[in-house]
Order: structure tokens, then C-alpha cells, then sequence
């Protein structure tokens, strides 16, 4: 075993899909990229943390778009050998009523001390198992019911058990990243008892739980929250541990995993002040704190802006608190780093696509999975209007985003954005980039010269893309919801669309408030005072970048939620 997996006093991390590589398909959007980042954020202070996932073999899926934009689906390939070592643990855990192997690869983050934070990947895909069994870890949020249900109880019960026989005893908090690993409370009060047991758990018992978990939920709507059919829980979990959850009460007709979190956890946080209130009013049985999101600085900050950083403000990769200083930087420097930063990007589209760009043109980027509530058409709301913006001053777009399978919404967006870039071929060039991943999003959030969000409100519970777009001085113009409420200054940090904060949505006036906005205020500022574009790119470096980073999140978790865990003994991570 590793020194790493003999720390001890660790704070156990555990999330259904996790962002390590754009080259491994470990991850489908925000929540895995948030997870990664944390974790980069974590090995960069030091921290004693390890994080639990499964090895998604089959990935979340390649996107191929056909030239009327339907989006076609194909498995991903790639070698876990290629990038993981395979650890020689294994552990066994019931489901249907099958022994189901589970065994364990690591990839380790490495920070800027050299610090290392083991990351570990549950696979079941083992010659031993059911065949029936072998591929419950290979998709990411595919498969029915049963299928979800399954990959959760690995991850949470399967992702305790993992542990211990790789070591970790003295774990401090055990944090769980959305609900999905929420059975991993199960698994602890099963070790309180000594085994699973269908009977009540006493109230001590549950309290000790409480004291050890922590979790962030992410999710603004009720219908983004697993839940699950009781008798499928039975079948898949099993009379025992199914009736334990009954009579913990906790599964009345269906198990909500989100319930289950909310229930046994003794720290619980959304991931914007925002997000806070609409899971307060959601859950007002609980008590909810707010930590918002950030994103790890390092990663997301393209070659040029970090080259200009590290000369100029060079202790800022250690600590990013040293970007507020970027307000100080040479104006024309900011606007040499973000120029080669968006060549790039043309560069990039040209050799994907095939369409060549202008790196003098206002180019405004959005890139989002494609679905509903994000709204990823609104700015074609008026073809004809979007025309005659684009007389006073020219303007390009790109567009990435990737539809779940399922979501024939979010696909019919897609075609509706073709459908529009067809109609405005001759005044406004739209292109739109298959397989959105890491790569891309650090060219687009690096490359575009205003980040573009159009979320229904409450429903982004943070977003952390306008955070990426910050740290390469790229102004957001955005709905006011999750994190945009903290980082807007109209005019200093980007720009506002509407003004409304609560109330009914209203895409119509949205999109009037998108154009007006975009003729009268962003086109003449960029094209008729380039120096004043400048100054507001340094702003959102300096106000923005140098607040919404995992670094600065990663401190407030440490004050505010896994210290209670240990009696305040916040000084044991110094």
C-alpha cells in the first residue's frame, strides 16, 4: 500500500462522476468538472482528502451531429490502463440478491507542493461476477431504474467498504457530492452494528452519522432528485438493508436519495447563496448552509493570461487570492494574452470543423449541456432583430453542448440552433462544436470575447463555465441566478440580462433585454472603446477570478463543514 492510502484523519470524497481528463470519460458536465477541481484544489493545499467513482468503461457517450443538428449517440473507447493503476483491494456487495466483486483503480492528483490526493474508481466489470453484473459501473448516468439504483449502492455502501480495505480508518467526514452516494449512510450505521441488520438503529447510532457526513446538493428542482421505488429497493438492496430504511423512515412508498443525504448528514450546503434559499424553501425541514462554487484556477486559465499572471503576479498559483492584484495589470498586456487565447480558439475551429473565423469580430460564446431550462436557443428568440444587431457590428458565435439521450428536449434545441445559424448564414456565422469536453471548454471559456448564459430562473443552482471565462478576462452576460448574483457588477464584471431575481420568467423580455444590451451597450464598447473592453476584462480577473476558485471554496468547507467533525480541529489541515 502507498503512503497515500495510509493517511490518516482524511476526509473521504464521494461523487458519481469525476473530471480528471479530457481523455477519460469519467465525467458528463459541471458536477464531475466541479469534483475534479476540488480535488486539484485540495492536493495544490495539502489537504488529506481521497475521493470514491466508478469506472465508467462506456463513458457518458461521443456526440456526432448530423448537418440538420440531430445528435447521433455512440459508446466511448478508451484504456483504464492507460491512465489509472489497478489496485489489488477487493470487496463484495449484495445486489439482486448476487455477490457482485468490486474492485478499486487509483489516479492521483498531484498539487503544486506535490502533494497528492488518491483518487479511487469502483469497477465491477470482474471474470468472477454475473455477466448480468459485470457492466453495472461502465455507463454514466445510463441504464433504467435498476441500473441507477445499482451503480449508488456501489458507490455509496461498496464506496465505504473500499475503503476500509484499503485503510482508511480514521476518517473525519465522509462527503457526499449530490445524493447519488447518499446509501454511503447506510454503510456507516451497518458498521456502528457490526453487520446489516433489518432492525431499527438506535438514535445514538444515527447521531454518530450525522457527526461524520457532510453534503452539497445541486440540484434546484424536484425532479433532478433520485428517487427510487420501494420494491425496487428491496429487490436490489435486499430485505435487510430495505427494511432498515423503512424503519429509519426514510422510504415511505419510494427512497429519495436526496432525503436520505438531508436526513444523516450534520453539515448540508448548496453550491450558491442563491441555490441556498431555493433548497431552504425546498427542504424547510432542514437546515441548509450556502458554500458557492469555484473552479481551480490553474486548469481553466489558458496558456497566454497564465503566462502573463506568472510573471506579474507569480504567487498566484499557490494562492489565488493574489489574482485580486490583477487589477493592477498592464492594460495592454490583458488584451495581447486574451487576443492569442482567441486565435487559438479560431485555429481550433478551423481544423474541427472546417469554418474559418475572424479574430477581429465580436465573438460571443455559449456552451451548456443541451437541455430546457438553459435556454441555449433564446438568443435566435428574433432572427430579424439578431440581423440587424449584427449591421451596427458584426457578430460570430460558437455554441458546444451535449443532450442526455434521453432528453428530447434538449435535442430538439440543438436542431433549432442549426435551424437558426441556416437562416443567418449571410449576416451572422454560428458554429457549433461536437463533444463538448475539458479541452474545448478551456478554449471557449478562454477564446470568446463574452460568455453568454441563459438559465430559467432558480434553476442554475451555480454554474462555474462564467467563473472559467473570468479567469481568462472574459466578461459574462448572463440571466441573474446561481453564482452571477455574487459576481455581477453591471458593467464591471460583465453584464446583466433582465433584472429580475425572483418572479415568473419571461423569455420574451429577456431576449429584448439580450438585444438591447448587445446593440447599445457590449457591440460599441468593443468595437468604438477596445481600451475600456480591456479595463472590464481585468475587473472580472480581479473581482471574480480571484473569489470563485476551488481554492477559496475548498477554505470555507474546511471552516464551516468538515472542522465541526473533528470539534473545530481546523488546525490539523494547516
Amino acid at each position: 500500500m502507498t503512503s497515500a492510502l495510509a493517511v490518516t484523519g482524511t476526509i473521504a470524497y464521494f461523487s458519481m462522476d469525476v473530471a480528471v481528463d479530457s481523455n477519460i470519460p469519467t465525467y458528463s458536465g459541471g458536477l464531475g468538472v466541479l469534483a475534479g477541481d476540488m480535488l486539484r484544489s485540495a492536493a495544490d493545499l495539502g489537504l488529506p482528502m481521497v475521493a470514491l467513482s466508478l469506472l465508467h468503461r462506456k463513458g457518458y457517450f461521443d456526440q456526432h451531429l448530423d448537418s440538420q443538428g440531430n445528435q447521433i449517440e455512440s459508446p466511448v473507447s478508451w484504456s483504464p490502463e492507460q491512465h489509472f493503476k489497478r489496485l489489488a483491494e477487493r470487496v463484495t456487495l449484495t445486489i439482486g440478491g448476487r455477490p457482485v466483486g468490486i474492485a478499486a483503480w487509483q489516479y492521483l492528483f498531484t498539487g503544486v507542493t506535490g502533494h497528492t490526493v488518491p483518487l479511487i474508481f469502483l469497477d465491477a466489470d470482474l471474470a468472477d461476477n454475473d455477466p448480468n453484473d459485470r457492466s453495472l459501473t461502465d455507463y454514466l448516468y445510463g441504464g433504467d431504474e435498476r441500473y441507477r439504483l445499482c451503480q449508488e449502492a456501489i458507490l455509496g455502501i461498496a464506496g465505504v467498504l473500499m475503503l476500509r480495505a484499503l485503510g482508511y480508518q480514521d476518517i473525519r467526514g465522509f462527503h457526499m457530492n449530490e445524493g447519488h452516494s447518499a446509501l454511503a449512510t447506510l454503510a456507516l450505521l451497518e458498521e456502528s452494528a457490526g453487520a446489516p441488520t433489518g432492525q431499527r438503529y438506535g438514535e445514538k447510532a444515527v447521531e454518530a452519522v450525522r457527526r461524520q457526513c457532510i453534503f452539497t446538493t445541486h440540484t434546484p428542482v424536484p425532479a433532478g432528485h433520485d428517487r427510487f421505488a420501494s420494491e425496487l429497493v428491496y429487490q436490489v438492496l435486499g430485505e435487510e438493508r430495505a427494511s432498515a430504511l423503512s424503519a429509519l423512515q426514510v422510504m415511505n412508498g419510494a427512497l429519495n436519495m436526496t432525503e436520505l443525504a438531508l436526513r444523516f448528514s450534520g453539515y448540508v450546503n448548496g453550491v450558491s447563496m442563491r441555490h441556498g434559499e431555493v433548497s431552504r424553501d425546498m427542504f424547510p425541514n432542514h437546515h441548509i448552509e450556502a458554500i458557492t462554487n469555484g473552479v481551480h484556477a490553474a486548469t481553466w486559465t489558458a496558456a497566454p493570461m497564465a503566462e502573463l499572471f506568472d510573471r506579474m503576479l507569480p504567487k498566484w498559483r499557490a494562492d489565488n487570492g493574489f489574482l485580486r492584484y490583477a487589477v493592477g495589470l498592464p492594460v495592454a498586456e490583458v488584451r495581447l494574452a486574451h487576443a492569442l487565447a482567441k486565435r487559438e480558439l479560431l485555429r481550433q475551429i478551423r481544423w474541427l470543423t472546417g469554418v474559418q473565423l475572424d479574430d477581429q469580430v465580436f465573438t460571443l460564446g455559449f456552451a451548456r449541456r443541451a437541455t430546457g431550462y438553459k435556454r441555449g436557443d433564446l438568443l435566435f428568440t428574433d432572427i430579424d432583430r439578431l440581423k440587424q444587431i449584427s449591421e451596427r457590428g458584426p457578430i460570430q458565435l460558437v455554441y458546444a453542448g451535449k443532450a442526455h439521450p434521453r432528453d428530447d428536449g434538449g435535442k430538439a434545441i440543438i436542431r433549432r440552433i442549426f435551424e437558426a445559424a441556416a437562416s443567418l448564414t449571410a449576416q451572422v456565422r454560428v458554429v457549433y462544436l461536437e463533444n463538448y469536453d475539458m479541452a474545448l471548454g478551456k478554449l471557449l471559456c478562454s477564446g470568446v470575447d463574452v460568455w453568454l448564459n441563459t438559465p430559467m430562473r432558480p434553476q442554475e443552482a451555480s454554474g462555474t463555465s462564467g467563473m472559467k471565462a473570468a479567469l481568462n478576462g472574459v466578461p459574462s452576460f448572463s440571466v441573474l441566478d446561481g453564482w452571477w448574483i455574487e459576481g455581477h457588477i453591471e458593467g464591471v464584471t460583465g453584464w446583466s440580462i433582465g433584472d429580475e431575481l425572483d418572479g415568473a420568467n419571461d423569455s420574451a423580455a429577456e431576449a429584448q433585454s439580450m438585444y438591447d444590451k448587445l446593440d447599445q451597450v457590449i457591440l460599441p464598447l468593443y468595437y468604438h472603446a477596445p481600451e475600456k473592453f480591456a479595463q472590464l476584462r481585468r475587473s472580472a480577473i480581479a473581482l471574480n477570478g480571484s473569489f470563485f476558485n476551488t481554492q477559496r471554496m475548498l477554505a470555507q468547507y474546511l471552516r464551516h463543514a468538515y472542522a465541526p467533525s473533528t470539534n473545530g480541529a481546523v488546525t490539523d489541515f494547516d
